[in-house]
Order: C-alpha cells, then structure tokens, then sequence
C-alpha cells in the first residue's frame, strides 16, 4: 500500500528551500537577513510543525510489535518530533550564514572513508586509519580551493602531514573545562 504523501512535508520543504533562497541572495548581497523575515520564518517553521504533529497524533495508532510495549510510532511522526526538538539546529543557517543549508559536504568527506572500511573490512592498524584520513583530508582540501591534486600530494608533504598529526593528537588529548564561546549573532 503506497501512503499518499503528507502535506506538512511538502509545505516545509517549500518554506526550507524559500529560506535557503533568502539566505543565499543576502550572502550574495553581503547583508544579513532582516529580523521580521527571520521571524516569520521561524513562525511558519513552528506552525507547519505543529500541524503536523496534530495530523499524526489524530491518526490511529499502530499496533505494537509485542504485548506490554509502547505503539510504534510513524516514520513521519518521530521526524516531526526531532524537527520540533531540534529547531535550533534545523534553523541555523538563517541567523548564521557560515552554516550550510545541507550537510552534502560532510556526507561527501565521510564517503571514501566508509567505502574504504567496507571494502578492505577495516585498517590494520591505528595509525593507517590515521594516515589515510589524512591523505584523505589534504586530497579534499585541495578539491575545495581547486589546487591541482598530483601537484598537492606530490609537494613537499612531510610537513603539511606532521602538522595534520599533531592536530590530531590534541584533538584527542582530554579537553579541559572552560566556557564555550558565544554564539554568533547575526550581523
């Protein structure tokens, strides 16, 4: 049975793509988005949310997989619940616009690293794990400012793979406690 396609969804997607326009245009423009418009999209976001959760929450329930546990819910419905509890997040990249609107990038840094673990099961050893993550990272660094990639991985790279190690290493070593910076504010 094919489930006809819910209205909230598509009236999201509509405003999340319209909002990626704004911001792209004020970025192109080197402005900031205007406080009303930010508002009223934040008071779309919200409505169309909780439109939807009404939708699911009217809906009959489903029957649980097992005796004595709770009813599933739809997938539609838990979307709904974290696109509500994580407003903030989904909302971002209106009030900051070094936030990009899809995390494509990331998917796409991520990929090679993955397709390396399936086909080879994994690494031998820490330190290849470690290595090739770093190739991989001066490879796509390079990509992103449009360096020649032979002419990269050819140079003097010795120093440039230290450096990237030893990055590494403090981002492993324990953090100590102190405050996080404040969040910007949009200009």
């Amino acid at each position: 049975m094919r489930r006809k396609k819910e209205e909230w969804a598509r009236r999201l997607q509509t405003l999340l793509r319209r909002a990626c326009h704004a911001v792209n245009l004020a970025r192109d423009r080197g402005i900031a988005l205007d406080a009303r418009l930010i508002a009223l999209i934040e008071r779309r976001y919200t409505a169309i949310v909780a439109q939807g959760l009404a939708w699911h929450e009217g809906l009959p329930p489903l029957e649980p997989k097992r005796k004595g546990c709770r009813a599933p819910r739809r997938t539609g419905h838990n979307l709904l619940l974290r696109l509500d509890h994580r407003r903030e997040d989904v909302l971002r990249f209106i009030h900051d616009f070094s936030v990009p609107f899809t995390n494509n990038q990331a998917e796409r840094d991520v990929r090679m690293m993955k397709l390396k673990t399936k086909i080879s099961g994994g690494f031998r050893s820490q330190q290849g794990a470690d290595d090739f993550a770093i190739i991989r990272s001066v490879i796509s660094t390079a990509q992103k400012l449009g360096w020649d990639i032979l002419e990269t991985l050819a140079s003097e790279s010795a120093p440039l793979i230290e450096a990237v190690r030893k990055t590494l290493e403090a981002l492993k070593a324990p953090v100590p406690d102190a405050q996080a910076p404040p969040a910007a504010q949009p200009a």
